[in-house]
């Protein structure tokens, strides 16, 4: 009777897979059933990280007649810039189109803009790889011995048996080479999240589209406003010169007895008052020129040297309803509302898309041998099919969440539809205020130099005093101030209205030569 040992079937497929195990594992690769994807959530505003703000703002000052005065606010990122080094020596000449052009490419606010641009591509690309075929390969050379006792085997052969199991196998070799494809069939919540980032990539877009807008107004009524106040400076020159006119005419007038102490000293205090403001006004345009250059990125200690003057060339007001509709086709931060506002509805779907099945396929081929040479073709190919059934209420969660950030954003579109109106509205205003502004300082200007002559005409004739005169030097300082803040309010509300409707770039070049607005 043949009493030699036979293994029992157990050790011999426990032995098999130890020994194989470290192949086995790297050529096949079958599918499993996962978990399912999951709807990716969106912030619940769709406005994201505010990098900054642009506005202008016109309001009543009481300066012995009701004026308006206008002014350019910038705030966050729009006030920087990235200061460009490509620039000749000494001072810059700047137009008003070359300032801008220069914003759009250094602001801060541009910049920023541009970059979540290429974050929510970046996001659209990565939720596109989910829907393509991911394939990749490998290859390995493996020497490998297994200790078996290590592991607890244990083979007790009985005496005299001619047949014995080693503890330990090995060494062996083995060299593999494979291709892995993993491709997903049909999976609803990936595609509707791929769809929900096409959409925030659009509002991106838009956005930085939007952003150009407010660097055209930063940086145009900023140069404006610093155009301004050169003009004021030149005025105020003029200014100081009348009264040093007056000064010596009292001086002669005195040193001929035909003038009081009083006279002359009245004609010296409106000439430091003259000088006060001048000196005033020009560490004023100091200081705008330093946040100009901020703004467009030119190095501050550069002199700039702006070369556009304030204009008037009354337009044609806008119907407002059609202003209005135009702005609603136009704004580009309403488009990127109405594309938050789609993003979220992708978003909405892929999350009630989680209870449905998903398929997915997964494969290899290769070649596994003792050595490169002999090897031999391997393969496997997995069909998979997931089918939620119960995820403990965690599908009712992501609607519930998608659902909340579909409404605030639905509440944002129609809050931002309520902004757009309200600007092209106070912009129309404020147009047609610093039209008839204009020709009010205008008037008033031809009046006010008129009384000056005729004061000093009466001066030189002695039939009045430098009172008169001084009083009369003061009406020309405040309507020359008056006119060029009416010009700058004028400007500014053309720019704002442009902005307003959503085509502050493409009217820049008619700003300043009477287009329309």
């Amino acid at each position: 009777m043949d009493r030699r040992y036979r293994p029992k079937a157990a050790e011999l497929i426990l032995l098999s897979g130890f020994v194989l195990a470290p192949g086995w594992s790297q050529t096949l690769s079958p599918g499993s059933a996962g978990a399912g994807s999951h709807a990716k959530p969106l912030p619940l505003s769709g406005r994201g990280s505010a990098v900054g703000s642009v506005s202008t703002e016109q309001k009543t000052a009481n300066g012995g007649i009701e004026t308006v005065t206008s002014s350019v606010q910038v705030n966050g990122n729009f006030q920087g810039s990235v200061p460009s080094s490509a620039l000749p020596a000494g001072a810059i000449a700047l137009t008003l189109a070359d300032a801008v052009q220069r914003g759009l490419q250094a602001n801060l606010g541009t910049l920023t803009a541009d970059n979540s641009l290429r974050v929510a591509r970046a996001e659209r690309l990565q939720a596109l790889s989910g829907l393509l075929p991911n394939i990749s390969a490998n290859a390995s050379d493996t020497s490998t011995q297994i200790n078996l006792a290590a592991f607890g085997f244990k083979f007790n052969v009985p005496p005299g048996v001619n047949f014995s199991i080693p503890t330990v196998v090995g060494p062996f070799n083995y060299s593999q080479a494979q291709a892995v494809l993993t491709q997903s069939i049909y999976d609803p919540v990936q595609r509707r999240n791929w769809r929900a980032t096409k959409e925030s990539e659009r509002a991106s877009f838009l956005s930085a589209k939007d952003a150009r807008e407010l660097v055209v107004l930063a940086v145009a009524g900023t140069y404006l406003q610093t155009v301004a106040t050169a003009a004021r400076i030149d005025s105020q020159r003029a200014q100081v010169e009348n009264a040093q006119a007056i000064n010596r005419q009292a001086e002669v007038r005195r040193a001929a007895g035909t003038n009081a102490r009083i006279e002359v000293m009245r004609t010296l205090v409106e000439l430091q008052t003259q000088q006060q403001r001048l000196n005033s006004l020009e560490s004023d345009l100091r200081k705008q020129t330093i946040v100009l250059a901020r703004l467009i990125g030119v190095p501050l200690d550069r002199d700039l040297i702006l070369s556009e003057r304030l204009a008037f060339n009354a337009p044609t007001l806008p119907d407002t309803a059609s202003a209005v509709q135009q702005a609603f086709q136009h704004r580009s931060d309403l488009e990127a509302a109405e594309a938050q506002v789609r993003a979220a509805e992708r978003v909405l779907a892929a999350a009630r898309a989680e209870r449905l099945p998903s398929v997915s396929l997964n494969g290899d081929y290769g070649v596994l041998g003792t050595n490169p040479v002999s090897g031999h073709g391997v393969y496997s190919v997995t069909g998979s099919v997931s089918v939620p059934i119960w995820q403990g209420g965690r599908i009712r969660g992501d609607i519930e969440e998608a659902e909340t950030a579909l409404r605030q954003r639905k509440a944002e579109l129609a809050d931002q539809r309520g902004r757009v109106e309200q600007d092209v509205r106070t912009a129309l205003i404020e147009l047609e205020t610093a039209i008839g502004q204009v020709r009010l300082a205008e008037t008033n200007r031809d009046y006010a130099n008129e009384t000056l002559m005729e004061a000093r005409d009466r001066a030189n004739l002695g039939v009045t005093t430098t009172v008169e005169v001084v009083q009369a030097q003061e009406q020309v300082a405040s309507a020359e101030s008056d006119y060029i803040s009416s010009l700058f309010s004028f400007d500014l509300a053309r720019l704002a209205l442009s902005r307003a409707m959503g085509e502050a770039e493409a009217d820049l070049p008619s700003l300043l030569t009477g287009g329309r607005p």
